[in-house]
């Protein structure tokens, strides 16, 4: 029964003790939702066969919803499981449409209608093209969308040109290397001359000026380059921009160039370095920065929902740039580098440190030789297959893992299983679309017309993969000049005005060209705030030893274009860390069902000793054994059995939000019970202590038991409670805490582990207010058992069941000292925990009961209870060696008559030694004095006769008799 809080260790946990405290959980999570039509969604970290065997995903989880075929996802693209039970915009549905290019969506001095659809563009939308005053449309004025393509190429608007005699000229400095480390030139100059007469071919673009080109051959040398930029500065015509070639030469030109006020465009540069804004103040490249692979990266690490990665790196400039922007890039886009490593020459070291750190999504960044070093001791560490994805640069050799290198001393076989799966990223130079760029030609109609208008083979050439990007480069800074002079002279500056020291021009061109956005053979061509191109990246995977395309990116759009070719070891991507996956610990129900039952019998029985008690109450036996009292204990039994439903209630029962009232619940009917219940038998055997241990000093007190002391001690423990737990409720209310355990690794091969939970009851203040309830409640419980033993041998009428109660103050102490260090010991586990206190307080509850109500309850019904209180005086009387009560009563009463006795005989002897005393006093005056026997003995007088004699001792003994 009364366990109550010396049981609290298992559900009124302490903070601090067991696991970590979580105020925010859920109980189970999101129910999985169906996909779109025509479309799937990509489960982060779980498997097919996973997902089937599963109706509920973790709260924060996150999945992606995927298109096939043509397709895109139109809403929500990723959503995430909410604390509530729900996922994100619910209200908003994801569906997979076709769309059309978004490009047909914008017009270049004109405007674009959009009828039948919004955007994006869906199949039956309908664009209509109407271009500005003064310019006139070329090509179809509407197109519709159908199947994801436009029916017609996209127009654009011009104006009229001025007659080829009346154009200015406007001047370019180029420094083509056409030999040397990089010669660049060979393809480089052609497409740059084929750009200049398709620029000046346009009536839109730049119609009164004509750009003409002056060029030399730096051979790709910075000695060299210097001679011939001193040449182009000083001899005439004035050049309004330089073009140099690759990045020695082009770092030489830009840090130069400012002096002129000129701005510097590059076609062939990928140093990092360049990308110094206050080094390089006026500088562009339409050749990407070695940075360009960042992005992509980022892109491909927010697809697959990974938010934490690690890195390797060889200490080089090139790299450590490289991982710097990355760094910058990752934070901004909430992705979190937990491990950066480098190394110089031996990455054994670093790969260890990779291993031992549990780094899943890792980019590498090193030369080639370098990377075989790195693979070689990855398979050492195992540092590989479905766990782990490896990003790398994507310039190496196709077979680069293949080739023989003796500073490594790992086979071709164990290389190749090594590097399986790694993706990696390569800057794209001519546009994979088969769509027309702002020359009107698509990528593939530029290499046709380059390729006959070269001398030789392509792959002969020098640069012809650097090609597309000379070729837009005329075209970027055709367009900036062509905004500059205000698009026809009719508004903006003359730049037939420009000279060396007109700062004004310059600061105009830079303005334009930091605007640039158009499309180009080698892609979209924008520049980002160093000036560096922002191309499309390649992203490629080895699968089965061989590179695959998997998809290209195009960061000025934030477009992935994915082919879905992507495979993986274990079926889907790894995830970037181990799948924690929260389970709660919840009581077996069997358990749980099983103690109710017990409870629900006990309160029944508590309510039928209840009644009895009631109904008996003017019997003379039950009304001895202070029958209030007792009804006290029956309902403390009841409030304490009701307690163990509470404690068996859990987040399998109830949300999170009805745990506080469950908690406030077990500690009100716990301590309430305890305080009627064992209160009230507390009660009765303090004051059979307090009266009847006494034997002169009391006596009055034993004939004057008022009962209202009785209730009055009863309510001063139950107000003491009362007060405590309201303060306690108030001031620090129980609340749910979170106990955290070990992960546990699942029996199956995959890469999730689980995290147990179970839920208590605490508040922050636990230790204190549980230290003060352990204090009073123990020394009551000493005390009891104190004042039982003391009373053991105590016979009284007026409570004549106390030494049933001394037994029910045993049972609870010697429960209480079992099943409370036993608790404490299984807080952790809830079965263990749960059986020992529920079925402490049942059986302790049983127990009381039992030994308080059922004798009384075989008295009467073998006695009958229809006896008078005379019959059962008689009846008591006749049998005092079963009744000690009784018989004590009667020898009282005896002594109360042998002392009555004893008082009239006592009065009896007074009376007669008066009678004696008068007689003597007469018999002495009637008989004077004898004189004196002349013999000298005493006088002699005549002999008393035998019946005046004196009373001697003998007779007056006789009286008493």
């Amino acid at each position: 029964m009364l366990l109550l809080l010396l049981l609290a260790p298992l559900f009124l946990r302490p903070p601090g003790a067991g696991g970590a405290q979580t105020p925010n959980a859920t109980s189970e999570g999101c129910q999985i939702i169906h996909p779109p039509w025509e479309g799937g969604i990509r489960y982060r970290g779980l498997t097919r066969d996973q997902v089937k065997a599963i109706n509920f995903l973790p709260v924060d989880y996150e999945i992606e919803y995927v298109c096939r075929g043509e397709r895109e996802v139109v809403g929500p693209k990723v959503r995430k499981c909410l604390a509530n039970g729900s996922w994100t915009d619910m209200d908003t549905p994801s569906r997979c449409v076709r769309i059309c290019s978004k490009s047909y969506l914008t017009l270049e001095n004109g405007k674009v209608f959009l009828t039948g659809g919004d955007l994006p563009a869906l199949d039956g939308a309908r664009v209509d093209f109407r271009c500005d005053p003064d310019f006139h449309l070329v090509g179809s004025s509407r197109s519709i969308c159908s199947q994801g393509q436009w029916s017609t190429p996209k127009p654009h608007c011009q104006v009229t040109r001025t007659p080829h005699s009346e154009r200015r000229a406007v001047y370019i400095g180029a420094l083509f290397p056409m030999s040397g480390g990089w010669p660049g030139g060979q393809a480089c100059q052609p497409a740059v001359e084929m750009a200049l007469e398709d620029v000046n071919s346009r009536r839109d673009i730049l119609p009164d000026y004509e750009l003409k080109l002056i060029h030399h051959d730096s051979k790709c040398d910075p000695g060299q380059a210097t001679k011939y930029l001193y040449e182009l500065l000083y001899n005439d015509p004035i050049k309004i921009i330089l073009m140099p070639g690759c990045s020695s030469v082009s770092t030489l030109v830009a840090e130069a160039a400012r002096m002129w006020n000129l701005i510097v465009l590059s076609y062939g540069s990928s140093s990092p370095a360049l990308s110094n804004r206050q080094r390089f103040p006026t500088f562009f490249r339409t050749h990407p920065s070695a940075t360009l692979h960042n992005p992509t990266r980022v892109k491909l690490f927010e697809k697959w929902g990974w938010k934490k990665i690690a890195t390797i790196q060889q200490t080089t400039e090139v790299f450590t740039s490289t991982l710097d922007d990355l760094e910058e890039r990752v934070k901004e886009a909430g992705i979190e580098i937990t491990f950066r490593q480098s190394f110089f020459s031996d990455p054994a070291v670093p790969v260890k440190n990779l291993k031992r750190q549990d780094a899943r999504i890792i980019v590498g960044l090193f030369y080639e030789t370098e990377a075989r070093k790195v693979f070689c001791e990855v398979y050492k560490e195992r540092l590989f297959g479905k766990k782990y994805v490896w990003f790398l640069i994507g310039w190496y050799a196709d077979n680069w893992f293949k080739i023989y290198d003796p500073s490594i001393n790992c086979t071709v076989d164990e290389m190749t299983e090594a590097v399986e799966g790694h993706i990696t990223t390569e800057i794209v130079m001519l546009n994979p679309a088969n769509t027309r760029s702002i020359s009107n030609m698509t990528s593939q109609e530029f290499v046709e017309k380059l390729t006959k208008r070269l001398k030789r083979h392509p792959e002969e050439t020098g640069g012809f993969q650097e090609a597309p990007l000379a070729y837009d480069a005329i075209w970027a800074l055709a367009l900036a000049l062509n905004k500059t002079s205000g698009g026809g002279g009719r508004s903006g500056v003359r730049l037939e005005d420009f000279n060396y020291n007109n700062q004004t021009i310059t600061d105009q061109i830079y303005r334009a060209m930091n605007s640039s956005s158009f499309e180009g053979v080698s892609g979209h061509v924008v520049f980002d705030a160093s000036g560096s191109r922002m191309a499309w990246t390649l992203i490629e995977q080895l699968q089965g030893g061989s590179y695959k395309k998997i998809g290209y990116y195009d960061s000025t759009k934030d477009d992935l274009s994915w082919s879905k070719t992507d495979k993986w070891i274990g079926g889907s991507p790894p995830a970037d860390q181990t799948l924690v996956i929260k389970t709660f610990r919840f009581l077996s129900q069997k358990l749980f069902i099983s103690v109710s039952v017990l409870s629900s019998l006990g309160i029944v029985l508590a309510v039928v000793c209840l009644s009895f008690n009631i109904y008996n109450s003017h019997v003379r036996y039950i009304q001895n054994s202070q029958p209030n009292l007792n009804n006290l204990t029956a309902v403390g039994c009841s409030l304490a059995l009701a307690a163990v439903f509470p404690l068996g209630l859990d987040g399998y029962h109830i949300g999170r939000n009805q745990f506080p009232f469950v908690c406030q619940a077990r500690l009100w009917l716990l301590g309430l019970g305890f305080s009627l219940g064992y209160g009230s038998m507390f009660t009765k055997i303090w004051w059979v202590h307090t009266v009847f241990t006494k034997k002169e000093e009391k006596k009055e007190w034993r004939k004057t038991l008022e009962p209202w002391k009785l209730y009055a001690t009863v309510g001063l423990l139950v107000g003491m409670d009362v007060l405590t737990l309201a303060i306690w409720q108030i001031v620090d209310p129980l609340h749910r805490t979170i106990e955290t355990f070990a992960k546990e690794e699942p029996k199956e091969d995959i890469d999730v582990s689980i995290l147990p939970q179970l839920e208590h009851c605490s508040s922050r203040k636990m230790n204190t207010w549980l230290g003060i309830f352990y204090g009073y409640k123990g020394l009551l419980l000493l005390l009891g058992i104190f004042l039982a033993y003391e009373t053991k041998s105590v016979s009284t009428e007026k409570i004549n069941d106390h030494r049933a109660v001394g037994m029910a103050i045993y049972n609870v102490a010697v429960l209480c000292l079992i099943t409370a260090p036993v608790t404490m010991i299984l807080s952790s586990q809830q079965d263990a925990a749960f059986a020992f206190a529920s079925l402490a307080i049942v059986f302790s509850s049983y127990i009381t009961l039992v030994v308080l109500f059922v004798p009384k309850m075989r008295r009467l019904i073998t006695r009958g209870e229809w006896q008078s209180e005379a019959q059962d005086t008689m009846k008591t009387g006749s049998s005092t060696n079963n009744n000690e009560e009784e018989k004590s009563r009667l020898l009282e009463k005896e002594n109360r008559e042998l002392e009555k006795i004893i008082a009239e005989k006592e009065e009896r002897v007074s009376e007669l030694r008066h009678q004696l005393q008068s007689r003597q006093q007469l018999r002495s005056r009637r008989h004077p004095p004898t004189p004196p026997d002349p013999s000298g003995g005493l006088p002699r007088g005549p002999p008393e006769p035998p019946d005046r004699l004196s009373c001697d001792g003998s007779r007056v003994h006789l009286l008493y008799k």
